[in-house]
C-alpha cells in the first residue's frame, strides 16, 4: 500500500481503499447494477455487456424519468431489480413490461440506495448525472461494493467522505472517466515515482474563440461536441472547461495529488486521454479512440482485457497536438482550482452553482458566459460565509478511524455528513436562481 504523494497521507496509488479481492477478480460472470442505465454512459455499458454476455450479467437497472427506455432495456436484459424516481414512474413502468416479467421495482431515493447495495451485485456502475448520483455512490460504498465510478460529482462533493467510508467498508472505486481511467492504467503500481498528473481536454467546440464570440453562444451550439457523444450537461461542461475543472478535483481525491501537481493540456484530437509524468522526466500516456466503451470495459472486466468493438486510432492519419488552456476565455477551470485549494465546502458550492447555471443556459435563461459569472458569485458568497479551509463535512472529526466504527454507526454518520453537503448544495442552487432573476445583478 503505497502513497502517491510523500507527506500528503492521501489514498493509495491505484485504488481508493485497495485493489479488489482475488476472489472478486476470479468470479465470472460478474453481476452488475447500473445506476443511470438510460443515459449515455449506461447505454455504452450495456453495449459492453452485449459484447461479453459470458462475462457480464445485469441484475439491476435504474433511471430517473425515462421509463420508456428503461422498459426497453429491462425487457432485453431481464434484471431482477429496477429502480425509478417515484410511484408514478413505477406505475408507468409496470404498464410497459410484459406479463411474464415481474421484476422488483424500487422507488425513490431509498430504492436507488437499495439497488446500489444489492447483495447479489458484484459491481455497481455509478452513472447518474450530477449531484443526484452521490446518494447511490455512497450507498454502494457503505455496502462495500466495487464501484465503477462515472459520476465525477460524487467525488467533487464528497471525496473526503467517500474515502473514509471506503476505508471503513472495504469498498473499491475504479475510475470510468476516460482521463482518470487513463491515469489508472499509466500508474501501474509506480506511484512512488510520480511527479505530476496531466489531464487532457478536447477544448470543446469553442476552442480559440474570444470572450466576445462566446457571449453569443446558443445552447444548440454548445451541445455539438467535436469528438465525444455525451449527455447535455457534461457536453456543456466540456464547452466551458468546467468538466476538466471537476476532473482536477476528482484526481485530487482518487490519486492524492496536490492541486499544483495536476496539469491540464488541451488536446483537440482526444486520442491521448491523460499522461503521468515521473520523477526522471519520462511520461507515460494512454491513447485510444474517443469512445466511452473503452474505459467502461476496462473497469467492468477488470483485471481482464478482452477484445472489443472499438478500433484503435490510426496514428498515421491523426496528428497529435497540445496547447495550454485559455483560462481568460474559459475561467471555469481556474474556479475549480480555487475551490479545491480553499476546501471548506467550496467544491460543493462550485458544483451546485455550475449545475444550476447550466440548466438555466440550456433553457435560454442565461448566456454562455454567464455560467462562470454565476459560479464565481456563488463561490465568493460561500467564501465570505465560510472562510475556513477545513473539510466541510469534517469526516476525520465525525467518522472514527477506519475499522473502529460499526457498520451501523458508519452508515449513520455518513448520512449525517451527506445531509450537510446536500443542504449546502440546495442553498447554492437557490443563490444561482436568485442571481439570474431580473434584477438579480448578473443575467
Amino acid at each position: 500500500m503505497t502513497t502517491l504523494w510523500p507527506g500528503r497521507g492521501g489514498p493509495q496509488v491505484d485504488y481508493i481503499s485497495g485493489p479488489p479481492s482475488a476472489a472478486w477478480c476470479d468470479a465470472w460472470p460478474r453481476r452488475l447494477v447500473l445506476l443511470g442505465s438510460t443515459g449515455s454512459i449506461g447505454g455504452s455499458a450495456l453495449a459492453v455487456v452485449e459484447r461479453h454476455p459470458d462475462l457480464l450479467r445485469v441484475v439491476g437497472l435504474s433511471c430517473a424519468r425515462n421509463v420508456q427506455k428503461l422498459a426497453t432495456q429491462a425487457v432485453r436484459w431481464r434484471p431482477g431489480y429496477l429502480a425509478v424516481l417515484d410511484a408514478a414512474a413505477a406505475d408507468a413502468l409496470r404498464t410497459l413490461l410484459p406479463t411474464d416479467y415481474t421484476p422488483h421495482i424500487l422507488i425513490g431515493r431509498e430504492g436507488y440506495a437499495a439497488l446500489a447495495a444489492l447483495p447479489e451485485a458484484d459491481a455497481v456502475l455509478s452513472a447518474q448525472v450530477g449531484a443526484a448520483g452521490l446518494s447511490g455512490t455512497l450507498a454502494a460504498a457503505l455496502a462495500g461494493k466495487v464501484i465503477c465510478l462515472a459520476n465525477k460529482e460524487s467525488l467533487v462533493l464528497a471525496g473526503d467522505l467517500l474515502r473514509r467510508v471506503c476505508a471503513g467498508s472495504g469498498a473499491v472505486i475504479l475510475p470510468v472517466d476516460s482521463e482518470h481511467n487513463a491515469i489508472f492504467q499509466c500508474l501501474a503500481g509506480r506511484g512512488q515515482d510520480v511527479d505530476r498528473l496531466i489531464l487532457t481536454a478536447s477544448g470543446g467546440p469553442f476552442r480559440g474563440w474570444t470572450a466576445e464570440r462566446l457571449a453569443q453562444v446558443r445552447p444548440e451550439q454548445a451541445l455539438k461536441h467535436p469528438n465525444w457523444s455525451m449527455g447535455a450537461k457534461i457536453t456543456v461542461d466540456s464547452a466551458t472547461l468546467m468538466n476538466k475543472g471537476l476532473e482536477v478535483i476528482e484526481a485530487f481525491h482518487l490519486y492524492g495529488a496536490p492541486v499544483e501537481r495536476i496539469d491540464v493540456l488541451v488536446h483537440p484530437q482526444s486520442v491521448v486521454h491523460s499522461l503521468v509524468q515521473f520523477r526522471d522526466g519520462g511520461q507515460l500516456a494512454q491513447l485510444g479512440t474517443p469512445d466511452m466503451r473503452l474505459p467502461i470495459a476496462h473497469c467492468l472486466l477488470w483485471p481482464r482485457c478482452e477484445a472489443g468493438d472499438v478500433p484503435p486510432p490510426d496514428l498515421t492519419r491523426t496528428p497529435l497536438t497540445f496547447e495550454r488552456p485559455d483560462v481568460a476565455a474559459f475561467p471555469c477551470l481556474d474556479l475549480a482550482r480555487r475551490a479545491l485549494a480553499g476546501r471548506g465546502g467550496r467544491c460543493v458550492a462550485l458544483n451546485a452553482a455550475n449545475e444550476a447555471a447550466v440548466e438555466l443556459f440550456l433553457h435560454g435563461n442565461c448566456g454562455f458566459t454567464d455560467i462562470p459569472r454565476l459560479i464565481a458569485a456563488v463561490l465568493q458568497a460561500h467564501e465570505a460565509e465560510h472562510p475556513g479551509h477545513e473539510s466541510f463535512c469534517a469526516p476525520e472529526a465525525v467518522i472514527s478511524a477506519p475499522g473502529a466504527s460499526t457498520p451501523a454507526a458508519l452508515t449513520r454518520e455518513a448520512h449525517t455528513l451527506a445531509a450537510r453537503l446536500e443542504e449546502l448544495d440546495r442553498l447554492s442552487r437557490e443563490r444561482v436562481r436568485a442571481l439570474a432573476r431580473p434584477g438579480g445583478c448578473l443575467c
